[in-house]
């Protein structure tokens, strides 16, 4: 085939696709994925989530279990965003051989509900005391915290005021609500602190908006400590386009990173697979006789051993690997294609130019891959874009069942950690919905593309 028959052939072919409604609707959707898969550095906001899923320290500044944060657009009660705040008013002052540092940052607080913590970091080297404080807009000020801080350029230190001032908090709201007995545990630091200073600041807070002053003071006491990269990020209670998991993990970085792999699976099990079948039903159908019907006796034995059980039991007794799953699912599925290639590879069998390579002298190997197996391919494309939706959905299936590779991030993962962490019984929808509508977007896409592929190429559906 010469390269202008090839470029009329893929033109035909794209005239009579663009008549498919659904195979242009299903490449829409593909090109989209694409983007996402060529774009994920820019598009997802925590660039080491492939690497970090599971380490809790990384999403320790989020909030645990938030919503997105569009969701302030159709509620009446506001709920803080996160943010985080890197500007500030820098000073210092010596009192002899110390040196004392200050920083202030400024939050704007417009909300209804107050954010779930507020967190101070910073980095460097040497042990200051930190001193922290906020200025509230109606003119009061509380210390929140004060105490010798490790820092080392390695790691970053990081000081939680909703852990760390608990007490200073409830000192506070004491001093205007002192009828109000409730115990230190159950108190919500944010909640006192972006209160008005009234009777019920424990139970039923009232917000107090305005710009907030947050004071943080460092006391160095050597000549060589110094502090570098001072900055604090407010926890809000809604946050990012997806929200968070009860691990504060952010749900959108999730889904986008398990784009990449839900294509591998999909397009790497349907391409073996595809390919194993359509061989071993051409080979079926040219060599005939006994060799034709022992190798049927085989396919009928593959293709009555049920996948799911098998993988779940290989999953479950072996270390569960991305690897390892895809080649099972290739053990199983490469069987579907067979008996449509058998029967197509018995018609095109009896061509003539078949006879003719046979009469030249041409080898089994050179008819079946050179003269045959081409013709197929087509059919092979159409069959591989139909084989994906399953491969990924029988992997978020065994990752459902907490069976999956740990070490990589996959949207039935997420789907297992929401019912593990009871998202529906909590009502967080946010956790669910996001990844089950990925599965069947992804799955939508392939499928629709292979029935608009299988209609123009598979000669019993074929319309021209």
């Amino acid at each position: 085939m010469t390269m202008s028959d090839l470029r009329r052939s893929a033109s035909d072919f794209w005239k009579e696709f663009r008549k498919v409604r659904s195979g242009m609707i299903g490449l829409i959707f593909l090109v989209v994925f694409i983007c996402i898969l060529i774009f994920e550095p820019i598009i997802v906001p925590y660039p080491e989530v492939n690497e970090k899923w599971r380490d809790i320290t990384y999403w320790q500044d989020l909030p645990s279990s938030a919503p997105p944060s569009w969701i302030n657009l159709f509620t009446s009660k506001k709920r803080a965003v996160s943010e985080t705040i890197e500007k500030y008013t820098f000073s210092e002052t010596l009192a002899g051989a110390m040196r004392i540092q200050e920083y202030v940052f400024e939050y704007d607080y417009s909300a209804s509900v107050a954010p779930s913590d507020v967190v101070f970091h910073a980095s460097g080297v040497g042990k200051p005391t930190v001193v922290i404080s906020i200025e509230r807009p109606d003119g009061l000020s509380v210390d929140l915290y004060r105490k010798q801080l490790e820092t080392s350029p390695s790691q970053d230190a990081r000081v939680s005021i909703d852990r760390s001032a608990q007490t200073s908090a409830m000192n506070f709201g004491k001093k205007y609500s002192p009828s109000e007995g409730v115990p230190l545990q159950t108190i919500k630091t944010t909640d006192v602190l972006f209160s008005k200073a009234q009777e019920g600041i424990f139970r039923n807070p009232e917000p107090l908006v305005g710009t907030y002053r947050l004071k943080v003071t460092l006391l160095l006491q050597k000549p060589d400590e110094r502090i570098d990269n001072v900055f604090i990020s407010i926890a809000g209670r809604v946050h990012g386009i997806l929200g968070t998991d009860n691990s504060k993990r952010d749900i959108w970085s999730g889904v986008i990173a398990g784009v990449k792999w839900a294509m591998l699976i999909g397009l790497l099990t349907a391409l073996v697979s595809v390919s194993i079948g359509v061989v071993y039903g051409v080979i079926s159908a040219y060599v005939g006789g006994w060799k034709d019907s022992l190798m049927q006796r085989i396919f009928e034995i593959f293709i009555s051993v049920p996948m799911l059980p098998v993988l779940i039991v290989m999953s479950a007794v072996f270390k569960p690997n991305i690897w390892v799953m895809i080649g099972i699912m290739c053990i199983f599925y490469w069987v579907g294609p067979v008996k449509t290639v058998r029967s197509m590879g018995l018609q095109i069998k009896e061509e003539t130019y078949i006879e003719a390579s046979r009469a030249l002298g041409a080898s089994n190997t050179r008819i079946i891959f050179k003269h045959m197996v081409p013709l197929l391919i087509p059919y092979a494309f159409a069959s591989m874009a139909l084989n994906v939706p399953g491969a990924i959905v029988v992997e978020a299936t065994i990752s459902l069942l907490g069976l999956g590779d740990a070490t990589i991030v996959t949207w039935g993962q997420i789907l297992q950690a929401a019912n593990s962490g009871g998202a529906m019984l909590s009502g967080m929808w946010w956790w669910v919905v996001p990844p089950g509508l990925a599965i069947a977007f992804m799955g939508m896409t392939f499928a629709f593309v292979g029935f608009a592929m299988d209609k123009i190429l598979n000669p019993k559906l074929k319309t021209r």
